[in-house]
């Protein structure tokens, strides 16, 4: 199990380096990326490159693109507004959990 932190205010999906090397990925795993990402303290967040991997969330698994970043954080990965929005999940707050709405088979 991973910890992973949901942030709405966040535009993309990260992944620290640790966590990516934690997979067992290697370096020419990522794909080069010139995204230029800025954290919440207006500095630049470089980034490695992206990468697709399988992320399961309950029972469903889907592709998912994060930008590996050399940061520490107390998450192995966060996931940002665009996924929260494409995968109709509400985050709460209240009980650390994401919510998906009753009869969604997606």
């Amino acid at each position: 199990m991973t910890k992973m932190l949901v942030d709405g205010g966040v535009a993309a999906n990260l992944m620290p380096y640790s966590t990516f090397r934690k997979l067992g990925k290697r370096i020419e795993d990522i794909c080069p990326t010139y995204m230029r990402l800025i954290d919440f303290s207006d500095n630049n967040l470089v980034t490695k490159g992206a990468i697709c991997v399988e992320l399961t969330v309950g029972s469903k698994s889907l592709p998912t693109t994060f930008f590996v970043v050399d940061a520490k954080g107390t998450y192995s990965l966060l996931l940002g507004r665009h996924w929260i929005h494409a995968n109709c999940c509400i985050p709460s707050t209240m009980h650390q959990s994401l919510i998906k709405g009753i009869g969604d088979t997606s």
